[in-house]
């Protein structure tokens, strides 16, 4: 995986992605498949798998060299049969590219000829049409093309007329067009294969005949290169998935030369690494507000790999004090992006921050709404909470000047159409083409009632409140310590002053001395029992008491799972360990609880959490995932995980850094 382009292999090296499929197969380039099969045999069979590869690179590996994919192949036999070859497959991702280099090995004492073929094809399926929504998409005109790339620009390889010279073979090109779209994918190879067939399903399959002495070996390099539509110029891929490892390990030192880890906490530490090397690879390409060029955390891997701005943000803040460098990015890259009129599709609104950018067809064509996309009711406050910490923490005044319209757009939205100033809260409702809720709950039934019941109609999460509570703060403060306007202050601070003497009135529930999930549209309390009120702690929304009262409150047993604070509360009726949303332990929700907790003083509570997700990233070589189920740490030796969560995801990688700043080496 690199910047906006990711592999998903098997355990041999292969791919077998289909048309219709349901799982994110193949090679990924700005939302679209460019490569669906990629089937190594050797004469004319499928060899074992002797040593795996995983989907995403050694997963179970903590150090850089996990972004090469290795595998050892053998072909069928028995004990009485020892391997006639064996095959070692490496494989690396990098901008735009797959690159992949063969070796095969004789084990035989005398020479040998080997028939490899490579079976290979491009569908150029967009990523929504594999997830399991049940929903269809026309494509009305499509066209695909294939042809044999040559060493001769005469045409394509193939013509057999009589007194003429084939040109040799380069590889074969894959094409889409689809009105003005167009995609192509080309393969090529050294040495270059000796015939390109035909399979009779569209495919092609690339043929060598390799002569191999007594132990003998052969080597071959192939490259994938993707021409997505509408994309940058994408540089010339690493000769090597070893040259490609070189590219992303100097990536990586990069973004982490100015961080220091704690001795005395190991496992954080190991945590903390892996996390930086998962956002060096999370990077995606971006523009500010005048074209320049950007580079901003992408929110995850499979689904995800694209700018979201809920995600971006809360990334940059975890990494804040230790990579401004992502908000000096993120920040611009979302101003670019900010709404400027109302699109009713869109749910976009005048000075609303982006929820989810797409680069893919269906998103170019409008089938999907997420071209642009604004269904996010806290991407616009967490901007100004960014913007301002930004400003205090580097005294980078520059950006918050160059920042102010958007900035200023952002709170008007928060006051007009976000409803602080008619609902006196931030409210939003379904959206029948994209999200159902628009907090960072965002499946259909994240917001319910203890007993599972969903809220219907307008929704006024509680998290988001705190979230412009904060915003409202600090953007006073940048109003009068750098835009130097008094009276904006003045009103800003009074808002938030305003909106936490609301909260507190309304969404507290004394019976059970917590906060509501939500408000519904008549102003009831929505009860479920939730860690949203974790966030709470860190926008410092609540007075101390209370403040203290949650903090406690989220380290009981029906919360802490052992491996961090649920979701939702078990023993409610809409607990479900394996959901999304309702009772699973989230990384990035635990960090948020965490410097909460820290900040309201709840320093034993702050580690007693912290400490729980070092020791699941332990398990896991330093890694922590995009969700875990809520199963308690007792009934299990190790977290189980949830079954869809992002291999790689940037909220989860830059969580060890928010638990660094949250408790220090302790």
């Amino acid at each position: 995986m690199r910047g906006a382009t990711f592999a998903a292999v098997g355990a041999g090296g292969d791919i077998r992605g289909v048309p219709g499929g349901t799982t994110p197969d193949g090679l990924f380039v700005r939302d679209a498949r460019h490569l669906s099969r990629w089937q190594l045999t050797v004469d004319g069979a499928v060899p074992e798998v002797l040593t795996p590869a995983t989907a995403y690179g050694r997963a179970d590996d903590a150090d850089a060299d996990a972004d090469v994919a290795r595998c050892v192949l053998v072909p069928r036999g028995g004990r009485q049969e020892p391997p006639a070859y064996t095959l070692f497959r490496e494989q690396a991702v990098v901008d735009g590219s797959l690159v992949e280099a063969l070796r095969i090995t004789s084990n035989r004492p005398v020479p040998t000829t080997l028939l490899l073929g490579l079976t290979v094809d491009a569908d150029f399926t967009d990523q929504f049409e594999l997830r399991s929504d049940h929903r269809t998409y026309t494509k009305t005109g499509a066209v695909r093309s294939r042809r044999v790339l040559t060493a001769s620009a005469e045409g394509p390889a193939g013509t057999d007329q009589p007194g003429t010279t084939q040109p040799p073979v380069l590889g074969v090109e894959f094409g889409y067009r689809r009105g003005e779209w167009l995609s192509r994918t080309t393969v090529t190879s050294a040495p270059a294969p000796d015939a390109v067939e035909e399979t009779g399903t569209g495919a092609r399959r690339l043929v060598w005949s390799l002569e191999l002495a007594a132990h003998g070996s052969a080597e071959m390099a192939l490259t994938v290169t993707a021409g997505p539509h509408g994309g940058p110029p994408l540089p010339a891929p690493p000769r090597s998935p070893r040259a490609a490892l070189r590219q992303l390990t100097e990536a990586q030192r990069e973004l982490t030369s100015s961080v220091t880890l704690p001795g005395s906490w190991p496992e954080l530490a190991a945590a903390c690494t892996r996390g930086l090397a998962d956002l060096a690879s999370l990077q995606v390409p971006a523009r500010g507000p005048d074209g320049e060029e950007l580079s901003v955390p992408a929110a995850g891997v499979p689904w995800f790999l694209t700018l979201l701005g809920r995600d971006a943000l809360l990334t940059s803040l975890f990494a804040l004090p230790y990579l401004p460098r992502l908000a000096a990015a993120t920040l611009p890259a979302l101003a670019a992006t900010q709404a400027g009129e109302h699109t009713e599709g869109r749910v976009a609104q005048p000075g609303k921050i982006v929820h989810e950018v797409r680069h893919g067809e269906l998103a170019h064509f409008g089938q999907v709404p997420f071209r642009r996309y604004y269904g996010s009711v806290d991407a616009t406050p967490l901007f100004l909470v960014l913007l301002g910490a930004y400003t205090e923490q580097t005294g980078d005044t520059a950006l918050a000047r160059r920042l102010e319209p958007h900035a200023r757009a952002a709170v008007g939205w928060m006051l007009d159409h976000g409803g602080l100033t008619g609902r006196g809260y931030l409210v939003y409702r379904a959206d029948e083409g994209g999200l159902a809720n628009q907090n960072w709950k965002d499946s259909p039934g994240a917001i319910c009632d203890a007993d599972g019941n969903r809220t219907l109609g307008p929704v006024m999460a509680a998290g988001a409140q705190g979230y412009a509570y904060d915003a409202l703060r600090r953007t006073a403060w940048l109003a009068r310590a750098v835009w130097d306007d008094a009276v904006y202050a003045d009103l800003l601070a009074q808002a938030a002053a305003d909106l936490r003497d609301r909260f507190q009135r309304d969404f507290w529930m004394p019976s059970r001395s917590f906060p509501a999930l939500a408000l519904d549209g008549d102003g009831g309390q929505v009860d479920a029992l939730a860690s949203d009120a974790g966030h709470l702690l860190w926008s410092g929304l609540l007075d101390k008491e209370y403040g203290e009262a949650v903090g406690r409150r989220l380290l009981e047993p029906d919360f802490f799972s052992g491996w961090g604070v649920r979701t939702l509360a078990a023993g409610q009726g809409a607990y479900h360990p394996l959901s999304y949303h309702r009772g699973s332990v989230w990384p990035h929700d635990n960090a948020l609880i965490t410097l909460g907790l820290a900040r309201y003083g709840l320093h034993d509570e702050a580690r007693t959490v912290a400490r729980a997700l070092v020791d699941a990233a332990t398990t896991a070589s330093g890694r922590l995932p995009e969700v875990l189920a809520g199963y308690e740490r007792q009934a299990y030796p190790a977290p189980v995980p949830y079954p869809h969560a992002c291999v790689r995801e940037s909220r989860s990688a830059a969580a060890p850094l928010a638990l660094l700043t949250a408790v220090g080496g302790a």
